[in-house]
């Protein structure tokens, strides 16, 4: 074929998981593995003729001219190596995660670049270890040819993709057999899946959302259930996955699952409770309602899960669950829209939000639950420079205040109120005591756990922040932000190999997000020129003065001086958008020039426009000033110690 050629052809995008933790523990042996899989994967390639266009470090990318062919071949390496890893320490496990696509290649000077590679590279990470997804194009060429089932995981949005791919997961034989062998799954560890909407009205689909976060909230309130966080449940939404696997997935024994149909002011709510380990149902019942009466479903819902399960509700806890709602519906209506939006990413949804937490208060003035989640808003609004921090900082604040004096036992509003304490007040105390009350009120708070992690690593109590973020992980196992968090803390702990481990699990789920987390942790391990790499990348996704401040603290640990004063003009010059300041003193403090840092850190302390301030403490930024004077006046006068953390 020439150079320039255009084709379809099937690609396969190889990668064996957690290859990078593995070479920071052990070089010798991950360089054993990495020949070890690759002396086994490449006979497989001729055997259904494709052709291997080159490695990307333990990455393989190959290309078939026949998807069947392609998806044969990844079937035949996973079955090798899931029968090589029988017997095999778990150190020496090799399990590969793999991704074909069908698309558009062109050909030049022995590579190949266009769409198919570009979707298979960013499939791969969707599979489980030792599995295989497959797009729906590569679907659509093999359905009723390939010999085991494949199961839609619904569509996806992918970097660099236009458009959302609906993406399948071959299902592998010995999977069943591995099931059969797990242990049973505790029942009172509990997933809430995402309740499907069946309106009419395809925008009706933020009232099902809302319905599910709802529950998850209720059912959090029966003492003695583990409930797992909505990041995770939400993983589930359009996928047709069986009851015992998701179980093994989260490793909840019970599944609560079911419908919503919302036809002007009626509502049908269908919910069934299901055994994880069995797939037999502990309880079911539809409830055909008004709307105004889904607070009695939800509690309804919630009590029958706490008798299913045979726990006892004490009479505070019933009152609690039965915690009445607002009057007026619309306000309901516009308080889950907010929901809908202030879970979604970008200015454009932060500010939804806002509006719609606002609609749902103008129609019911006294509304807690909304004001709390207002203030959620705000402050998201001003932690990325999206409006002044003070402004929104003094919103907040009022807001949530309110909501206190309303209902004191709102889990949400602890929550802001200790965020508000540590981050903008410096009041730890009070960080402290809100947080604990946030989790008393709900201990399934899996947001809680990992900011109250935060002030546990800022006051140099480590080992209470990793139980905390643990905690966290627990609730919310397949969230890449509940990784990225614990890989923050264990890095701030100096256990290094363990924070990339979390970092690659957090990109593995979302390539986007842990670049910065996973960089700075090898900056602070003296591998700097990976650190730079991965830093550039976040700069690439996100643009903020954040990612601009760790990069030019990056060039300058690197000794890229000219690169690192180059972002210094950048961030002088950008408007106020985020921690510029300290994000200066940050680079200064890479560069050596350490009375500059202090100086911009002070400037930092009388702006209040930043929220990471109070772990200058701990942050290797600063590791450099810790012995001088000024450095130490402006941690005491925060109420801190300075804690450098022992590398393990």
């Amino acid at each position: 074929m020439s150079d320039g050629e255009r084709r379809l052809a099937a690609i396969v995008y190889t990668d064996i998981v957690g290859y990078t933790a593995l070479s920071q523990k052990s070089e010798s042996l991950a360089i054993q593995l990495l020949e070890m899989h690759r002396s086994m994967v490449r006979p497989f390639f001729t055997k259904h003729n494709g052709r291997e266009v080159k490695t990307i470090g333990d990455a393989f990318l190959v290309e078939f001219a026949s998807a069947l062919e392609a998806v044969r071949c990844a079937f035949d390496i996973q079955q090798s190596m899931h029968e090589m890893n029988l017997g095999r320490s778990p150190e020496k496990l090799i399990q590969l995660r793999i991704g074909v696509h069908v698309g558009d290649v062109i050909h030049s000077q022995n590579d190949v670049y266009g769409d198919a590679v570009n979707v298979a590279s960013r499939i791969y990470p969707l599979a489980m270890p030792g599995g295989i997804c497959v797009s729906r194009q590569v679907y659509d060429h093999i359905r009723n040819k390939f010999e085991f089932p494949i199961a839609s995981l619904g569509a996806k949005e992918l970097k660099n993709v236009a458009e959302p791919i609906e993406v399948f997961k071959v299902a592998l034989p010995w999977e069943h057999e591995e099931s059969g062998a797990t242990s049973t799954l505790d029942p009172r560890r509990i997933a809430v899946l995402p309740f499907v909407s069946m309106s009419p009205d395809p925008n009706d689909e933020y009232f099902a959302d809302g319905l599910t976060e709802e529950l998850i909230t209720r059912i959090s309130l029966v003492k003695g259930l583990e409930v797992i966080a909505r990041t995770s449940a939400m993983n589930y939404k359009k996928k047709e996955k069986n009851a015992s696997q998701i179980g093994r997935e989260l490793k909840v024994g019970t599944l609560l699952e079911g419908s919503v149909r919302k036809a002007g002011s009626r509502i049908r709510v269908s919910a069934q409770l299901i055994n994880a380990n069995t797939e037999g149902h502990l309880w079911a019942q539809n409830y055909d309602r008004n709307l105004e009466d889904i607070f009695e479903v939800q509690s309804s819902v919630a009590e029958n899960v706490a008798g299913a399960l045979k726990l006892k509700l004490l009479d505070e806890e019933k009152e609690r669950i039965r915690g009445a709602g607002p009057r007026n519906p619309q306000a309901y209506t516009e308080y889950l829209r907010g929901l809908y939006f202030a879970h979604r990413a970008g200015e454009d949804a932060a500010r939804k939000s806002v509006y719609h937490f606002e609609r749902a208060i103008e129609l019911e003035p006294n509304y807690p639950a909304a004001m709390a989640w207002l203030g959620l808003s705000y402050a998201a609004l001003g932690y990325v420079g999206y409006e002044p921090m003070d402004k929104m900082y003094a919103m907040g604040k009022e807001l949530i205040s309110r909501a206190l004096k309303l209902d004191e036992a709102n889990p949400e509003a602890h929550f802001n109120m200790a965020n508000q304490a540590f981050y903008l007040e410096g009041d730890w105390a009070k960080a402290e005591r809100e947080f604990k009350r946030a989790l008393e009120l709900n201990p399934n708070f899996r947001e809680a756990h990992s900011n109250y992690a935060a002030i546990l690593a800022s006051l140099g109590r480590s080992d209470e922040a990793i139980t905390e973020v643990e905690k966290a992980l627990q609730l919310d196992p397949l969230s890449a932000g509940s990784h990225n968090t614990a890989g923050a803390i264990y890095q701030l702990a100096g256990r290094y190999s363990e924070a990339l481990e979390h970092h690659e699990r957090a990109m593995e789920m979302d390539p986007d997000l842990a670049h910065t987390n996973y960089g700075l942790t090898l900056l602070a391990m003296g591998r700097v020129e990976e650190g730079v790499h991965e830093l550039e990348k976040a700069l690439s996704v996100g643009r903020s003065s954040f990612e601009k401040s760790n990069l030019g603290y990056a060039y300058a640990v690197a000794g890229r001086r000219e690169d690192a004063l180059r972002i210094v003009q950048e961030l002088k010059s950008a408007p106020n958008r985020g921690s510029v300041s300290y994000g200066l003193a940050q680079v200064y403090a890479g560069l050596g020039q350490k009375e500059e840092a202090i100086n911009w850190l002070e400037e930092a302390e009388t702006e209040h426009d930043i929220f990471t301030f109070p772990m200058l403490n701990i942050e290797p930024f600063f590791r450099s000033l810790h012995a001088e004077p000024s450095f130490i006046a402006l941690v005491k006068r925060l109420g801190l110690e300075i804690h450098t953390p022992v590398q393990s």
